[in-house]
């Protein structure tokens, strides 16, 4: 194959020459239909690069009857619904680490497949309904959503409406959606193990809302591992993965137990509170307390003592919805699955 590109527009044809297939071949790949040799798929992009061929969006549209494009849904985000203190609301989910790591790992799935995710934030009911009514006119092809509260009815909707949807973190109750999680209770008790490892005797948790799976899957796992460990209670705050809940939960731990050695909180940021509070109130970390928390995000690395935390591969994650998605796209009439990944602990200095 040579490297020199055709001179002028590029056509089916010269890709077709350059790879040395037919025209038909190059149209498969090209439009994503499965039934092709990997080595010839791997050929003829290879010509495609080579040549400089960009191919016809809305004709190849007319042909696969798709979009080329997904969505990508926050979905819950600042919903009235929710009976959340000005400071607790979720309006600007754009100030959490998490999302962006949500938003990296899709876009780097996509990207070597000349796919970029439409960013849609379903704030409101009106929202998203607009959101459904944009996926089931196929403007775009299928949605990963991240819902912020429990209740969200959108996954739900879009299923109902057969709108191929991978949901990040298992539904709060069943419903027929592909989704992609963590092993949460796995990754509680890395930090429980952990913190008895060091010797910690008096140990409180930070747990997040409680109408999350997540955040009943990371308090389950803490507490039986820690019954495990001959702690048959831990004193429990609950907190809404902000920083600001993460601070009021450990003075109200601090006035309960305040002989406490050890904190697990339910997420980096309502940890990274949980630090602040110490440090206002002379506990020296990891000296005197030892604090666990659990995401590994940037507010991690941030903080000052580092945190000690519990890896969550975001951005793995966030890619294998993005996989899951495509796979839901080509053939919509397969069942749901789910896709679990597997905790493990960092760590740094505060524990």
């Amino acid at each position: 194959m040579s490297d020199k590109a055709v001179s002028g527009s590029p056509t089916l044809e010269d890709v077709a020459r350059a790879a040395g297939v037919s025209r038909a071949t190059v149209s498969r790949v090209i439009n994503g239909i499965r039934n092709v040799d990997p080595a010839i798929q791997d050929l003829v992009r290879r010509a495609v690069e080579a040549t400089g061929y960009v191919p016809n969006r809305a004709a190849r549209s007319l042909v696969t009857r798709r979009a080329d494009s997904i969505a990508l849904v926050l979905s819950g985000a600042g919903d009235d619904e929710r009976d959340l203190a000005p400071d607790e609301a979720e309006g600007d989910v754009f100030t959490d680490p998490f999302f962006g790591r949500i938003a990296s790992g899709v876009v780097g799935f996509l990207r070597p497949r000349g796919m970029h995710p439409v960013l849609m934030l379903a704030d409101s009911a009106d929202a998203r309904q607009q959101v459904l009514t944009h996926l089931r006119q196929g403007h775009t092809d299928g949605a990963v959503v991240v819902s912020t509260h429990a209740k969200d009815p959108l996954p739900e909707r879009l299923a109902a409406a057969r709108v191929p949807v991978v949901r990040f973190a298992r539904p709060p109750r069943p419903m027929p959606v592909s989704y992609v999680d963590l092993a949460h209770q796995d990754g509680a008790r890395l930090a429980a193990d952990h913190l008895v490892a060091r010797g910690c005797r008096h140990v409180v948790t930070i747990a997040g809302p409680l109408d999350v799976p997540a955040s009943q899957d990371r308090l389950t796992g803490f507490r039986d591992a820690m019954a495990r460990h001959g702690h048959p209670y831990v004193p429990t705050a609950e907190g809404n993965f902000t920083q600001d809940s993460g601070e009021r939960a450990m003075a109200r731990l601090l006035a309960q137990e305040p002989a406490l050695d050890g904190v697990f909180a339910a997420n980096d940021l309502m940890a990274a509170g949980a630090l602040h509070v110490l440090r206002e109130q002379g506990r020296d970390v990891p000296g005197q307390v030892a604090v666990v928390g659990f995401d590994d995000s940037s507010a991690a690395r941030a903080s000052r003592p580092a945190l000690t935390t519990v890896r969550q591969p975001v951005e793995d994650m966030a890619g294998e919805m993005a996989r899951l998605l495509l796979d839901r796209i080509a053939a919509p009439e397969g069942r749901p699955t789910s896709v679990i990944f597997d905790p493990s602990l960092v760590v740094r200095r505060s524990a």
